[in-house]
C-alpha cells in the first residue's frame, strides 16, 4: 500500500476509517455528521481512507455498532490500508477495546480525536496545562482496560499482585497530577479574574462562535490586530482581548474565544473555564456563524447548548452572519436569519457589513452606558474615586480648583453617583 505524504514535512500521514451511529432523530444529520468528523481528522493530520455509518434505535452495548457493522468496518478498514479508526461517537473503554479486538487496529473515539488537535494547537502554558488536565480526566476511568495485557498473567500463581499494585499506583499518580493540574489552572483563573476585573470601567464584548467561524478574522478587522488566522478548526485556543474604537471617544474591549462544536466533551469545557471567563464577563456576544454552509442553524443550536453549559445564556447576543462573500443563495441565509432576533451580515474578508455592526454595538452601548459630565471641587474625593473606580473617563480638565470630566458610567450606578454628587454639591448632567 502506497503511503500519504504529507506537503510540509514529507511524513507519512496516518490513514484513517471513520465510523459512525446515527441514532433516531439524526437521519437528516447523516452527512453532516461524517463531513465534520472528515474535517476533524484532516485537522488532526490524518488521511481518510474511507467511512462507514450504521442507522441504529440505540448503540450496541458492547461494542457500540452492531457486531455485524464491526466486522463489515474491519474488512473495509484493512482493505483500505487504514491503520486506525475513528468513531463519530463517545466509546466506553469495553467498547473501544472490543472494536479494538475485532478490527486488529486502534480506535480512537470522538472526544479522543478533539483532545489531540487541542494538544496539537496548544501554544501557551495556559493552554497545555488545560489539555493535560482534559486528557488525564478522560484517562482515569479508562486505566484498568489500558491494563488488560495483564490479564495473561494476573492467574498465574504469584503474579496476582504486581499487576494490580501497579494499575493502582498509577491511578494514584494520575489522580495526584489532575489535582496539581488543577491547582494550576485555578492560579491561572484567579489571574485571569482580576484581569478582568481591572478592566469593569470598560464595556465588554466577547466573540463567541462554532469553530472556523471566522471570529480571529473578525478580531483583527475590527481592532486592527494581527492576530494569526488559519482556515482550519480550532486554530484559537487562547483569549485574545483588543480594544475596539467605535468613534467619538467610545472605546470597548473586544475579546476573541475557543471555537464551539457540536458534542464538545463536557470535561473539556471545564478544562478551559479559565479561557472562557471573558465570555463569562462580557456585557455582550457576538455570536459569530459562518453563513455559508447549510449547517448555520444546527451550529447556532450547537452554541446555544454550550453557552447555557457556562452558564451565559441569558447574556445579551447579536448573531453575527459572517462569510457572506462566499455565499451564492442569499435565500437560505434569510431563512434562518429570519428566526433570528437581532443580527448583522458581515464579510469579515471584504469589510461589507462592519459599518452596520459597528453602529449596533454603538446603539447597545447608549442603552447600557450613559455619557456624563460632572463639575465638582478638587477637594470632591469621593466623587473622584468613584468616577476613577466605576467610569471610563473620556476627558479631564481642572481650571481654579475647579475639575470637570466627561466619562462614561454603566446606568446601574446612576443612583450612587447622584447620591455621592447631592453630598459634595457636584453638577452632573448627561452629555
Amino acid at each position: 500500500m502506497t503511503p500519504t505524504w504529507t506537503d510540509d514535512n514529507e511524513q507519512p500521514m496516518e490513514r484513517v476509517f471513520l465510523a459512525g451511529v446515527i441514532l433516531p432523530g439524526e437521519n437528516e444529520l447523516a452527512s453532516e455528521y461524517m463531513d465534520e468528523l472528515h474535517n476533524l481528522t484532516e485537522t488532526a493530520g490524518g488521511d481518510v481512507v474511507g467511512q462507514i455509518v450504521q442507522k441504529r434505535d440505540r448503540p450496541h452495548q458492547t461494542t457500540f455498532l452492531g457486531k455485524g457493522k464491526v466486522l463489515e468496518l474491519a474488512s473495509l478498514a484493512r482493505k483500505a490500508g487504514a491503520s486506525l479508526i475513528i468513531m463519530d461517537n463517545d466509546l466506553s473503554p469495553a467498547q473501544a477495546r472490543n472494536i479494538e479486538r475485532i478490527a486488529e487496529m486502534r480506535v480512537v473515539d470522538r472526544s479522543q480525536l478533539i483532545m489531540d488537535i487541542f494538544a496539537a494547537g496548544a501554544r501557551t502554558l495556559q493552554a497545555r496545562k488545560q489539555i493535560e488536565l482534559a486528557q488525564l480526566e478522560y484517562t482515569l476511568p479508562r486505566l484498568k482496560h489500558m491494563w488488560s495485557h495483564l490479564s495473561r498473567i494476573r492467574s498465574g500463581i504469584g503474579m496476582r499482585g504486581p499487576g494490580e499494585t501497579q494499575l493502582e499506583v498509577d491511578r494514584r499518580i494520575i489522580r495526584l497530577k489532575i489535582s496539581e493540574l488543577k491547582r494550576t489552572l485555578k492560579n491561572f483563573e484567579d489571574r485571569k479574574k482580576r484581569e478582568i476585573s481591572s478592566r469593569e470601567r470598560f464595556f465588554k464584548v466577547c466573540l463567541v462562535g462554532y469553530t472556523n467561524s471566522g471570529k480571529s478574522t473578525l478580531l483583527n478587522r475590527l481592532t486592527g490586530a494581527s492576530v494569526k488566522v488559519e482556515d482550519r478548526l480550532f486554530s484559537t485556543l487562547d483569549t485574545r482581548t483588543r480594544k475596539w474604537d467605535l468613534g467619538d471617544n467610545r472605546v470597548v474591549l473586544l475579546s476573541d474565544t475557543v471555537g464551539f462544536i457540536r458534542k464538545l466533551p463536557h470535561h473539556l469545557v471545564a478544562s478551559f473555564h479559565a479561557t472562557l471567563e471573558e465570555a463569562a464577563t462580557a456585557d455582550l456576544l457576538l455570536h459569530v456563524v459562518d453563513c455559508s454552509r447549510g449547517a448555520a442553524e444546527r451550529n447556532i443550536s450547537a452554541v446555544k447548548s454550550v453557552l447555557k453549559d457556562l452558564g451565559v445564556a441569558e447574556t445579551p447576543q447579536i448573531v453575527v452572519f459572517n462569510k457572506t462573500d462566499r455565499v451564492t443563495d442569499f435565500m437560505d441565509v434569510s431563512l434562518v436569519a429570519r428566526g433570528v432576533r437581532d443580527h448583522v451580515l458581515t464579510s469579515a474578508k471584504s469589510g461589507a457589513g462592519l459599518d452596520e455592526l459597528t453602529a449596533r454595538i454603538s446603539q447597545f452601548l447608549a442603552k447600557t452606558y450613559a455619557c456624563l459630565e460632572a463639575r465638582f471641587s478638587i477637594a470632591s474625593g469621593r466623587l473622584r474615586a468613584f468616577i476613577a473606580d466605576k467610569a471610563e473617563v473620556l476627558d479631564r480638565t481642572t481650571h481654579d480648583s475647579i475639575e470637570e470630566v466627561r466619562f462614561r458610567l454603566p446606568r446601574y450606578e446612576l443612583g450612587r453617583l447622584h447620591e455621592i454628587a447631592a453630598a459634595e454639591e457636584a453638577a452632573v448632567r448627561e452629555c
